[in-house]
């Protein structure tokens, strides 16, 4: 009884705050100003002076030279055409084991099967080396 009442009390609060939330209009909760917002990037509003919106834009508009990160650092890890020859991350070894499966029987009907060879490789996955991690040729 008092899992059913509980239960029914929890629907009726969640119905409750679902009502209240859509009883709002969206100009009561975003109200709208009678400016645009070109007016607003022409400098025509009332925040702010000319000067420094001048100021914000011009420091949007400064050069990459300028930036914090150094673009020597970078260009390790910059995809050119050089790198793209040399990879980047070479694989690492994955050692290759043959196995030869001697002529036999095979199936309910014991039909002859040949012997053949196949190749698995060692390592279940490829793994790769991180950048510089291996210094010799492959």
């Amino acid at each position: 009884m008092k899992k059913t009442l509980l239960r029914c009390l929890t629907w009726i609060s969640v119905l409750c705050l679902a009502l209240a939330g859509c009883s709002t209009d969206k100009e009561t909760m975003l109200p709208h100003g009678e400016q645009t917002m070109l007016d607003i990037w022409n400098g025509s509003g009332s925040q702010g002076s000319e000067q420094q919106l001048l100021d914000a834009r011009q420091q949007l508009r400064r050069p990459l030279a300028q930036a914090d990160f150094s673009v020597s650092l970078q260009e390790p890890y910059t995809r050119t055409a050089a790198n793209e020859i040399r990879n980047l991350f070479p694989r690492l070894p994955n050692p290759d084991l043959m196995l030869y499966v001697y002529p036999h029987l095979s199936g309910t009907e014991q039909a002859p099967v040949p012997g053949y060879s196949t190749v698995f490789p060692f390592y279940q996955r490829v793994q790769y080396a991180l950048p510089g991690e291996r210094q010799e040729d492959l």
